[in-house]
């Protein structure tokens, strides 16, 4: 008999997540590498398992995690979005707590383009009057 697992897929700036959820004891595994490993910052890996805290789920999963794209920050964001999604299709019942706690939206904001004549998006170089 094949094993249960529910999926989602997060995003985040221009990073994008795979997530796997499979009934075990709450190990996370991002490409290949157990989140400690892959992730250095305890602050992001806290981000990551926001949504099992807020569903109160917290050590009934292990989480597989394909991410590409972004770096620690943008990744850790598309993780805790996935894992938010793949648990709705593990009980529909969470949805309420999820969305109050915002962690079914996609965070829209992005790297603002930089412009002709500046050196960064806003940043300009010295003005001289002389």
């Amino acid at each position: 008999m094949a094993q249960v697992q529910y999926q989602g897929t997060g995003r985040r700036k221009n990073s994008v997540a795979r997530v796997r959820l499979v009934p075990g004891s709450g190990k996370i595994t991002m490409n290949g590498k157990p989140a400690e490993e892959y992730i250095p910052f305890a602050n992001l890996r806290e981000v990551m398992i926001a949504p099992f805290k807020v569903t109160e789920t917290e050590g009934q999963y292990d989480v597989l995690v394909n991410v590409n794209g972004g770096g620690f920050s943008g990744q850790a964001g598309a993780t805790r979005h996935g894992i938010a999604r793949a648990l709705l299709q593990v009980d529909p019942d969470f949805r309420p707590a999820l969305k109050k706690s915002g962690l079914l939206t996609r965070d829209a904001r992005m790297k603002e383009r930089r412009k002709p004549g500046l050196k960064k998006a806003r940043k300009a170089s010295q003005f001289s009057k002389r």
